[in-house]
């Protein structure tokens, strides 16, 4: 399944806000109440699984990798797979307001606008590691794009992982990422449960 570049408004009058899809607001929403048809548990886990994979823009394959990882690494499935789509680098770069959505950031790093450690990485799925600086090519048009993005994001809080500093367009991950700082209002336990059959 390839990645989603269909309207986006669609997207969240169904599934509520996702500030990683599109800065745009609904005007109407979709009230379940008005529907007379009973909600299942499947839907339910379902649409929080969606959640998760429209917000940070993967496609179905690389989400089922994500949970497969998680599975296996020590602590709860739920947290510990937060943290690593919390930790991708398109993700990260949308944080610090570099980008105005995580598309805009994953087009910033393809294009190849962004450093790690004064390397070029034009992976958007790199896992960034606490102690990662993070840059951006010292070409005016870089920094331009960039400025731009600053302007138009409605990003007023980086969060406490992260340290930016806004006059030498200069990021930095302090730590991992803990639950309690991740703004995305999803229950995690669902998209586990929605996969338990599959891994």
């Amino acid at each position: 399944m390839s990645r989603y570049r269909g309207p986006r408004v669609k997207i969240i009058r169904r599934l509520g806000s996702l500030p990683g899809l599109t800065s745009k607001i609904s005007k109407t929403k979709l009230d379940r109440s008005t529907l007379n048809k009973k909600i299942s548990q499947y839907r339910i886990r379902l649409e929080e699984k969606q959640k998760l994979r429209f917000h940070y823009g993967l496609t179905e394959r690389q989400l089922l990798k994500y949970v497969r990882i998680a599975r296996k690494t020590k602590g709860s499935t739920g947290q510990v797979l937060l943290q690593l789509l919390e930790m991708r680098l398109d993700n990260t770069i949308f944080c610090l307001g570099m980008a105005t959505t995580i598309p805009n950031a994953r087009q910033l790093v393809n294009h190849r606008h962004i450093f790690i450690n004064d390397y070029i990485v034009n992976i958007p799925s790199y896992n960034c590691k606490p102690g990662d600086i993070i840059t951006i090519k010292n070409k005016e048009k870089s920094q331009s794009i960039i400025n731009t993005n600053m302007n138009l994001s409605q990003k007023l809080q980086v969060p406490n992982h992260l340290t930016f500093d806004s006059t030498q367009l200069r990021g930095l991950v302090n730590q991992t990422i803990r639950r309690e700082w991740i703004d995305l209002k999803i229950n995690e336990l669902l998209v586990v449960e929605y996969y338990s059959r599959q891994v």
